[in-house]
């Protein structure tokens, strides 16, 4: 594993516009990091497993077509100006390729859709196994990318250790001098509404807001001069999400489980915030 401080913002491409829209954001994210960016293309390794023979050429004319689209998306990059840009031309499945680059990645930058072995990323199988097995962060470009909001928002899960999203939220809104709006959205389960059992709502409400401020309380020393908004509010995770990323630059949060290609394990919300929120999602999962 190289040393984390150096490690590239990753960026997948198959020269479809939400990948340049995903490479132009990776441009820009490495340089607010500065940090190198490395932009992928990846062949899809069936070309090279074909038990006959493949049409005469096809294997050539496919890496040559890699190659000029690599070089299409530096000269993109480079108008956001990072100081070092480099290519990659993988020959793989897609997901275990994207999958491998993320051990060395500072995170891993893809298009939510796009062409090739990208199709229909993240509405398909293959995106979600890159977002189910990634070893790191995973931003999901959506929406123009472009945006500045000037917040960042993440989603609070209280069960579960928020440690790695939060870690990375408030990484990503000190970078952007943004605001940081910590999200917890809470529902009585649908048998406890069918028992009619007379729950004092605001009770349960001022404890969930006690239980994110003392969540919270260590991660506001170690960042005082991040501007943090403490957001409870009564409704599906993924309802509020969606409609908090219509005024951010960025949504982070929390993979679950364990990595493998086998099985993906986004949980329902990251899921569901992949497939409709309107600006850029940040996938988050622990690293090892």
């Amino acid at each position: 594993m190289p040393d984390p401080t150096f490690a590239p913002v990753v960026v997948g491409t198959d020269g479809s516009p939400p990948a340049d829209r995903a490479v132009t954001w990776a441009a820009e994210e490495a340089m607010r990091h500065r940090r190198p960016l490395r932009i992928v293309h990846v062949i899809e390794r069936w070309v090279h497993d074909i038990p006959l023979f493949p049409p005469p050429g096809m294997r050539e004319s496919l890496s040559e077509r890699g190659l000029r689209l690599l070089a299409d998306a530096k000269a993109l990059a480079r108008e956001r100006g990072p100081a070092e840009v480099t290519t990659e031309l993988a020959q793989d499945s897609t997901a275990h390729a994207l999958c491998d680059l993320s051990r060395q990645a500072y995170e891993l930058v893809l298009g939510h859709r796009g062409l090739g072995g990208f199709t229909s990323l993240l509405l398909g199988s293959t995106g979600l196994r890159v977002a189910g097995c990634a070893a790191g962060p995973v931003v999901i470009v959506r929406g123009d990318g472009g945006r500045v909001n000037g917040e960042v928002v993440v989603g609070l899960d209280l069960p579960d250790d928020p440690s790695a999203a939060l870690e990375y939220a408030f990484d990503a809104a000190n970078v952007r001098s943004a605001r940081l709006r910590v999200l917890h959205a809470w529902q009585l389960s649908a048998p406890l509404i069918a028992a009619e059992y007379p729950f004092d709502l605001t009770e349960i409400e001022q404890d969930n807001c006690w239980n994110v401020a003392q969540a919270l309380a260590p991660w506001r020393k170690r960042h005082p001069d991040v501007e943090i908004v403490e957001d409870v509010v009564r409704d599906h995770p993924v309802s509020a999400l969606v409609d908090a990323s219509g005024r951010a630059d960025l949504v982070v949060v929390g993979a679950r489980g364990h990595i493998g290609l086998g099985s993906i394990r986004l949980g329902s919300v990251g899921h569901g915030i992949i497939h409709h929120s309107h600006c850029p999602v940040a996938v988050v999962r622990p690293r090892d």
